[in-house]
Formats: C-alpha cells, sequence, structure tokens
C-alpha cells in the first residue's frame, strides 16, 4: 500500500459527523444526511477509512465511473453501497461526495434488541465490493427515495418512546427491497451472467488440470481469479444456478474425481491426495454425499 495512505477510524457516529464536517447526530446510534449538505471534502493525501458502524448509501449524480462486475458504467442515478461495521474502504485524495442522495448511519447497538439485527447479518449485500454496488431502475430508485424520505423525516421529529421503532421498521423494508432488488440485478444482465458461468468452469477446468496435489480451490480463490468478493460471487451464483460457489465447487471436484476413477489404477487415498485433500475420509464422505455411493463403488460399476 502507499506509504502516503493515511487511516482514520470512525468508531462513533459522531466521529463521522465530526470528520466530513456535519453537526452532532440527534441520536448517537443513528443518523441520516443528504449528500447535498455535505462540504466539500478537504482530503490531503489516499486516506483509509474503518468505521465501526453500518453505513447505507442511495448516491445520485456521482462524479464517478464505477464497476458492475467487470463492466464499468457511469452512472448519473441510483447507486446503492451497503457497508458493514468493520470494513475498510480507501479513498483517494480528489474523491467527491455524490452530489445528491442520503447516507444512513447504524451503529450495531441500535438493533441490538430487535430480529433486524440478526437478518442484517444475513443480507449478503453488507459485504461485497465497492464495485458491486446495487444498480436501481428508475421504478425502484422512485420507491427507494420514499422510504429514504420516510426515515428522514422520522429521524428529524422529537425523540419519544416509538421512535426507534419506527425507524427499525422502515428499515427493515428499505433492507428487504434492496435484498429483492439485488437478485433481479443478478438475472436480468443475461450477458454477464452467461460470460461469469463460462469463466467459473474455465478457471475450475484450468485449477484441477495444473493443481494436482495441491488444496482444493476455494469460494475465496474463485472470487479472487474474477476480482469479485467471495459473498457477492456465492449470491451471483445461487441465483443463476441454484448453488453457491462452494457447492459449484464441489460438483466440479467430485466430476474431476470421476474421471480419474473410470481411468486410472490409482488408489482412493492418491485420488484424494491429488484433487487436495488432506485426509481421504474426507473424500470418501463428500463422494458418497454427492452420488449416493463411494468411490470404489462407482469404480466397481464401470467394471
Amino acid at each position: 500500500m502507499n506509504s502516503t495512505t493515511s487511516t482514520i477510524h470512525l468508531h462513533s457516529i459522531a466521529d463521522m459527523h465530526k470528520a466530513v464536517g456535519i453537526s452532532k447526530p440527534k441520536h448517537p446510534l443513528f443518523s441520516i444526511l443528504r449528500f447535498e449538505d455535505f462540504p466539500k471534502p478537504a482530503l490531503t493525501q489516499r486516506t483509509k477509512l474503518i468505521s465501526g458502524f453500518y453505513q447505507i448509501a442511495l448516491k445520485k449524480e456521482c462524479p464517478c465511473k464505477m464497476q458492475y462486475g467487470q463492466t464499468p458504467f457511469d452512472f448519473d442515478e441510483g447507486i446503492i453501497s451497503c457497508f458493514a461495521p468493520k470494513q475498510v474502504s480507501i479513498v483517494e485524495k480528489d474523491f467527491a461526495f455524490a452530489k445528491k442522495g442520503w447516507i444512513i448511519s447504524i451503529h450495531p447497538d441500535f438493533l441490538r434488541a430487535y430480529p433486524l439485527s440478526q437478518k442484517m447479518k444475513s443480507f449478503g449485500y453488507f459485504d461485497y465490493d465497492v464495485n458491486e454496488a446495487l444498480i436501481l431502475s428508475e421504478d425502484e430508485q422512485q420507491a427507494i427515495e420514499i422510504i429514504f424520505g420516510q426515515i428522514e423525516r422520522e429521524y428529524l421529529l422529537p425523540i419519544d418512546r416509538f421512535s426507534q421503532d419506527a425507524l427499525i421498521s422502515a428499515l427493515d423494508l428499505l433492507l428487504t427491497l434492496f435484498n429483492r432488488y439485488y437478485n433481479r440485478q443478478f438475472v436480468t444482465r443475461q450477458n454477464s451472467s452467461s460470460e461469469l458461468l463460462n469463466r467459473v468452469e474455465n478457471i475450475l477446468n484450468a485449477y484441477f488440470i495444473d493443481a494436482e496435489g495441491q488444496k482444493m480451490p476455494t469460494p475465496a480463490y474463485l472470487a479472487s481469479q474474477l476480482n469479485m468478493s467471495s459473498k457477492y460471487l456465492s449470491d451471483c451464483l445461487k441465483q443463476l444456478t441454484g448453488q453457491t460457489a462452494q457447492q459449484i465447487i464441489h460438483d466440479k471436484l467430485i466430476e474431476k474425481a470421476k474421471d480419474i476413477l473410470t481411468t486410472t489404477h490409482l488408489s482412493v487415498s492418491e485420488i484424494a491426495y491429488l484433487l487436495g485433500f488432506e485426509y481421504p475420509q474426507s473424500f470418501n464422505k463428500l463422494f458418497k454425499n454427492k452420488t449416493a455411493i463411494s468411490p470404489l463403488e462407482f469404480r466397481q460399476s464401470f467394471n
């Protein structure tokens, strides 16, 4: 990493407000801000940001080019980005905020007594990379903006015993819609989807040819070869094929094992080693789970 990169730890939402030059939040564990109210950032060097809270941003008129998977797009409207606590983001010294939109900041303690606290952990998009942002259609953006507006109005009201419940309910609806729209995004880009599946196939084929005796490929390895986050890749593959990256890897591994079992006289232990298993028992267990018979029984069926 560049030696001139500075690091800013935003432990609280108040820290974030102070860092961008905004007045203190009305609630110590929750805030919603409009990008048009942000002052121009005054960064003098590349900066690494680490926050201790969730952030949800709707960016409009974003002065930058972003990527969806491996495809660059110019976005003028409707970009959703979600970040979980302790995630690291890096901004360059010429960074500029979106000209319009909102950013919601939520400390985990704000959610602690609510089911949404666990539900948020199941939403994969909080672990996606920045270049895997959600791209909204016009209708989706209008629906989302209504909810952001409701959250903003509730936030600006005097705090009472119903405030937190009202904000949590609106957040739950907002995040559920994000989940729906992400799944739509995975399936509507057919060319990108077909290309992704072909690339996954090619990477795994090459791995099993060149890496015999090495550890079996992992979802993290596959994602790194595709320049994607592991969570985004698995969610995308799950939508496209009904299987996660791990399941697809296992299926490819079993196909390779079947080829070896039927074309060589290698023992099951030797095959397990070639495929990256530390213990033959693990290979036997996976093979039987996938095929309902043992490797030896499969070989014998061809004799």
